[in-house]
């Protein structure tokens, strides 16, 4: 079942002298509203962003307290709610404002150490103890506290914790009563045979034009790249589990069935793909897409992530640079700006936003939709195939190029014309703020063809 909840954070002064506001989180779901405290203050009511929610960077308390500190708890406080919304959505449960409650509170306190146990009576020191059976559910009591602790430690996104519930609900579906020692190369076989061929999926792969059925190869079974993924995630528990002694078993390991897969293909925009969408006249009801294609070409050109255009404000942008805090991973970094990013950031410098947005962004899911329509109005119709493997069978499937747009998309032609144009990886890699040289491969092979397919013009007649 869905919850449908709200979570957010707000301030509320704390203390007889009224210079202290203390951040609350307050979540709401079947007309109910539930407050939590998350422990974290401060004294400077101005210094708090609510459109934003976080404290404004550069705060920082009387005991030294950052706002990089502050927001890093809130976000977890939030992730953690979030964790236990997902807990009740999983096991069917509507739950009782005292049930998210206390489960919130007993998952925050698996983050303590545990009380020593008190010491043996000698008369139950003589009784030989009972040697304590496995339980069946024991997996995934450990696979809920995996969970709750990694998500806490590493501040798990809501997406992060989605997988792990969905990967959950995957186990238990595959066999109820699942335990640690069942887990032989030969039922992990049978796992990865479960995902493949009977899963059910949550969507339909596609729709089969305007019919309302759908083959079975759309409703059920995994393509081998997602069921590698999944098997990333139960390695991720199971190592968790065996480095704190709840897993003695070891097969999974030297498991590593063969896969077969192929390269996942970059959608990017080429230059004049570019021109195309930025000549696009809009009639007057197609006018809403306007700060569609705005935000589009400012990623093209900045190397934006969508989180990080959705929350650029005013404050951001210096002198011929912008400056920001990742929200993926939290890094620091400038970009220089250029004449198309000016032009945009020109365009709606006398507009006001709320919470001092530079730049009318949509959030993810609207804006997908509609870069979408954008690039079907320019025409970006180009067939692009894409082959995916479902254990041995291959499965060519061919979309126009303005079906595979999305908000990546602006991010990933940043990279592939900076390249492109012989700037160096590692001055690319700072401005996109990616740290692992390995993550520029795929874009680098791109330009690699495309130099590739440049010299055969010199064999042509």
């Amino acid at each position: 079942m869905k919850i449908r909840h709200s979570i957010r954070f707000r301030l509320r002064p704390y203390g007889k002298k009224g210079n202290k506001y203390q951040i609350q989180m307050r979540a709401s779901y079947n007309s109910q509203r539930l407050d939590f405290a998350t422990g974290c203050y401060i004294d400077d009511p101005d210094a708090w962003d609510g459109d934003a929610q976080f404290v404004k960077f550069g705060y920082r308390g009387q005991n030294g307290e950052t706002a990089l500190l502050i927001n890093d708890t809130i976000r977890k406080r939030r992730d953690l709610l979030e964790w236990t919304f997902m807990y009740f959505e999983i096991n069917d449960i509507n739950p009782m404002p005292w049930e998210l409650s206390a489960k919130y509170t007993e998952r925050l306190k698996l983050t303590t150490p545990k009380l020593p146990t008190p010491e043996k009576k000698e008369d139950e020191k003589e009784k030989a103890p009972e040697k304590k059976k496995e339980k069946s559910s024991d997996l995934f009591e450990m696979f809920d506290r995996f969970v709750a602790e990694s998500g806490e430690k590493n501040a798990w996104t809501k997406a992060t914790f989605q997988k792990m519930a969905t990967m959950r609900s995957d186990l238990s579906t595959f066999k109820k009563d699942l335990s640690f020692s069942d887990l032989t190369e030969k039922t992990l076989t049978e796992f990865v045979a479960y995902l493949r061929d009977s899963k059910k999926l949550h969507k339909p792969r596609k729709k089969k034009g305007e019919r309302e059925d759908y083959d079975e190869e759309d409703l059920t079974g995994l393509r081998n790249t997602t069921i590698e993924k999944k098997l990333g995630y139960l390695r991720w528990f199971l190592k968790w589990a065996t480095d704190r002694g709840y897993n003695t078993n070891n097969a999974y390991k030297t498991f590593r069935p063969t896969l077969k897969k192929t390269q996942k293909k970059v959608i990017y925009l080429t230059k004049e793909e570019l021109d195309r969408i930025r000549q696009l006249e809009f009639s007057e009801e197609e006018l809403f897409l306007e700060p569609v294609r705005d935000g589009l070409l400012f990623c093209c050109y900045s190397g934006l992530r969508h989180s990080d255009l959705y929350n650029l404000r005013r404050s951001d942008i210096k002198d011929g640079y912008i400056e920001i805090t990742t929200v993926k991973t939290g890094d620091s970094i400038q970009i220089e700006l250029n004449n198309e990013t000016r032009r945009i950031l020109k365009k709606y410098e006398k507009i006001e936003f709320p919470g001092g947005k530079a730049l009318p962004v949509l959030q993810n899911q609207p804006m997908n939709r509609d870069l979408k329509k954008l690039c079907q109005l320019a025409g970006i119709d180009e067939d692009i195939r894409i082959t995916t493997y479902k254990g041995n069978e291959r499965h060519d499937e061919v979309h126009p190029k303005w079906e595979l747009v999305g908000t990546h998309t602006g991010r990933r032609t940043f990279i592939v014309s900076a390249l492109s144009k012989g700037i160096a990886p590692s001055i690319v890699m700072k401005w996109t703020g990616h740290s692992d040289y390995n993550a520029m491969k795929p874009y680098i092979d791109i330009i690699d063809s495309a130099k590739a397919d440049a010299m055969k013009k010199f064999d042509e007649t």
